[in-house]
């Protein structure tokens, strides 16, 4: 008999999935729990797709042999048997179906996968002939989320399965090393009742284990199934103890709103403030997904004080956060994006341990993206958190319109990219700025015959400024002239890259020399605003680049040239990259570069990166820069981190010694350390710690408020974490006041069940 064969029978998908431990009595809760069935792969090898007949009352199948007995009138399929019918699939090594009775008996290796995903496996299963009710023996099912019901036997009526004496867990019995395993926890039921129409388990006369010892009874208890996204209910509660608030339990209840929608609900209770109240509500749709959340309250606030401390008037307020984020693609080409963040005040988010950011930013862009070509009109706002801030120099963006556009035919034997940009900036207490330019930019790359990689370069651009008040501007470099002003720039450049390969160790080498040649003529620079070019900083990304300048406010000007190299080699499991470069400027007049940021002199400082790796054991990446006079390091960066996946160290250490004045705030000195690591016990527990420590003093920032040693925060924990179980104890230390976002000690404790709930 092929598997074209069809026998039209009345039928429906057969039973249902899951894992337990057999009972010992009916009535009571099993107490072990081992895979009573071996686990069967479904996969497209063993069983080849059947096409589903378009009847639903007809089902495909395929056996190596079909027998009919006429008499009895008793039809008899064995070997590898296979059926299909409205997207279901079964497959047991024997199949009889009596036509007088309608019985329907599968024996031997059956499995069973439903439509929406959950297999069944069992020894043996008694049926209707229309394949939708029936009563199975030491049952076995795997839900779509991966969760496990096991018992000894279970039946199905329309479509309600009732499993007796049986058991709900999220893990396999036998591990991935092909050992026999006890779950970390279970819940045993005397009955268990799954409804696919309400996607929900729900038991009976129920306990609930965790490392084989009985935590608590559960005499009425039903979570989701996990199918339809999970359904509304509480969740595990959320618990920590902190100096500031207290003791703090939050009860989040989840709401399935759709299958496509959802809203998270956390009351939250302190000991020592009045209560909160956070939500979180998704959406997910066919052009795009957003969510929005936020958290309110009523307390007092305490202000910060520039100088320290902090004050309190005595009156209680509202107090909240919200924030959202979304992004929608309505065709190939164009799309919207957004984020924003807001707060009632400076100190809320790090006294309700939210975040520590201190400045929140908030945008929304509109983009379509082509071949050739990009489009975006963007708007951004931000709000600042920090105590020495003035809320009216905050600038809000509105817009920034950027388009660009790479030529298709070729000029002159090059590439011709065009763009064109406006920026408008107000502040309610500031200087107002608005500003456009339109540039091309014509490249052209080539590989000599020798190997050199020679690319040229020339770039036009023609910019238009208006600005006003520009006084309040603190820093006099950033403020530009008042009223119109228009700048042009041209720039030419060539560079040269000469790669030398070979091999070496059993490996390869390259060296590669490196000279660049820009020549710009002088520009008014200080007579237009500065807004987006302050934070400069000579590294290796940059020393080679057309503008140094970050941003498009400041362009560099004059002649120069900058040389120097990279160093690779690549073995098995080892890559070693390093570089070095200098540049020299050919004017005497004065430069637009702050002396401190390496480029102020006509020959800069030195700057390069070395970044070493062993397979995913050991990365370590330096950057750095070198005073040309006297080799001093300027900057000094360094990310270290070794180990594995479970086990590992990782430290960065950041010094940046520019010895700028201390008006300029952009480009103060800072220097910090922060380590964290990660040590596995066994397969399942871990240890875990982390710092971060503020070394900057007063000699290298003034207004520092560091002493050269002062940790911001610490913490440490331990966890334990496998396929169905999450929990962990953290401890962590604040060091610093911040109005009411108090130093101290806080206590969290994390618990979570997987495929449990939601």
């Amino acid at each position: 008999m092929t598997r074209s064969h069809i026998l039209s029978l009345t039928a429906l998908p057969l039973v249902l999935i899951v894992s337990a431990n057999p009972a010992h009595a009916q009535g009571e809760a099993p107490v072990g729990f081992r895979d009573m069935i071996p686990p069967v792969i479904f996969t497209d090898t063993e069983i080849p797709p059947l096409a589903s007949p378009e009847s639903p009352d007809e089902i495909a199948f395929s056996a190596q042999t079909v027998d009919y007995d006429g008499e009895a009138d008793i039809v008899t399929a064995t070997g590898d048997v296979q059926l299909v019918r409205a997207g279901a699939r079964l497959r047991a090594d024997r199949v009889v179906w009596n036509r007088r009775t309608g019985s329907v008996e599968a024996s031997g290796n059956v499995a069973v996968r439903s439509p929406q995903g959950e297999t069944a496996y069992a020894d043996a299963a008694t049926l209707t002939d229309t394949l939708r009710d029936g009563m199975v023996d030491n049952l076995l099912i795997v839900l779509e989320n991966g969760g496990r019901l096991a018992a000894r036997q279970g039946n199905r009526t329309d479509g309600v399965s009732t499993l007796e004496n049986a058991a709900y867990t999220p893990y396999r019995a036998v591990g991935y090393d092909g050992e026999p395993r006890r779950p970390s926890w279970r819940i045993t039921a005397a009955r268990i009742v799954h409804d696919p129409a309400t996607n929900r388990i729900r038991y009976s006369n129920a306990r609930f284990e965790l490392f084989g010892v009985t935590i608590m009874a559960l005499p009425a208890f039903s979570h989701p199934d996990g199918t339809a996204g999970g359904s509304s209910g509480f969740l595990v509660p959320d618990l920590r103890l902190s100096r500031t608030n207290g003791l703090e339990i939050g009860i989040p209840y989840y709401l399935q709103i759709a299958p496509n929608r959802d809203l998270t609900i956390t009351p939250r209770l302190y000991t020592e403030v009045l209560p909160s109240i956070s939500a979180n509500y998704r959406n997910l749709a066919a052009e795009g997904a957003f969510q929005i959340g936020g958290m309110a309250t009523y307390g007092t606030r305490r202000d910060p004080l520039p100088g320290g401390g902090f004050t309190t008037n005595g009156n209680k307020d509202f107090r909240g956060y919200i924030e959202g984020n979304g992004r929608f693609q309505f065709t190939p080409y164009w799309s919207i994006s957004g984020s924003g963040r807001l707060t009632t005040d400076d100190t809320f988010l790090r006294r309700y341990d939210i975040s520590r950011d201190d400045r929140l930013r908030s945008t929304v862009a509109a983009e379509r993206i082509g071949v050739d070509s990009y489009f975006s009109l963007a708007g951004w706002a931000v709000q600042d958190l920090r105590v020495t801030s003035d809320s009216g120099q905050q600038p809000f963006v509105i817009p920034v319109i950027d388009y660009r556009l790479r030529m298709n035919e070729d000029w002159l034997g090059g590439t011709v990219k065009l763009q064109a940009n406006s920026l408008g900036i107000v502040r309610t207490e500031g200087q107002d700025t608005q500003r456009a330019f339109a540039s091309a930019e014509w490249s052209l790359s080539r590989i000599t015959t020798m190997g050199q990689q020679v690319t040229l370069t020339a770039l036009v651009r023609g910019d238009a400024y208006h600005s006003d008040e520009n006084a309040d501007t603190l820093t006099g470099l950033y403020r530009g002239e008042e009223g119109w002003q228009f700048r042009g720039i041209g720039a030419v450049a060539a560079d040269v890259a000469w790669p030398f390969v070979g091999e070496v160790l059993g490996g390869v080498q390259r060296i590669t020399p490196r000279v660049q040649f820009v020549a710009t003529p002088p520009l008014s620079n200080l007579e237009v605003p500065n807004e987006d070019s302050r934070s400069i900083e000579l590294e290796s990304a940059n020393v080679f680049a057309l503008n140094r300048f970050p941003g498009y406010d400041r362009f560099e000007d004059g002649a120069r040239v900058t040389y120097g190299g990279e160093y690779a080699l690549d073995l098995p499991r080892f890559s070693l990259r390093s570089s070095l470069a200098q540049s020299y400027r050919f004017s005497r007049e004065p430069t637009l570069f702050p002396t401190g940021t390496g480029l102020a002199s006509r020959f800069s400082d030195f700057v390069g990166r070395t970044e070493i790796r062993y397979g995913r054991f050991l990365a370590l990446t330096h950057r750095f820069r070198l005073d040309k006079d006297n080799l001093e390091l300027r900057r000094n960066e360094i990310d270290f981190a070794i180990g594995s996946r479970t086990t590992y160290a990782e430290i960065g250490y950041l010094r940046l010694n520019r010895d700028i004045t201390f008006n300029v705030e952009d480009l103060r000195d800072r220097e910090e350390l922060r380590s964290s690591a990660r040590v596995a016990l066994g397969n399942y527990w871990s240890i875990f710690g982390s710092a971060v420590i503020d070394l900057t003093s007063r000699q290298e920032d003034p207004i520092s408020q560091s002493d050269g040693f002062e940790p911001v925060r610490t913490r440490l924990g331990f966890g334990y974490e496998d396929e169905g179980l999450e929990f962990g104890f953290t401890w962590r230390r604040d060091y610093d006041d911040t109005g009411d976002a108090r130093r101290g000690d806080t206590f969290l404790l994390r618990f979570a069940l997987t495929n449990l709930g939601r």
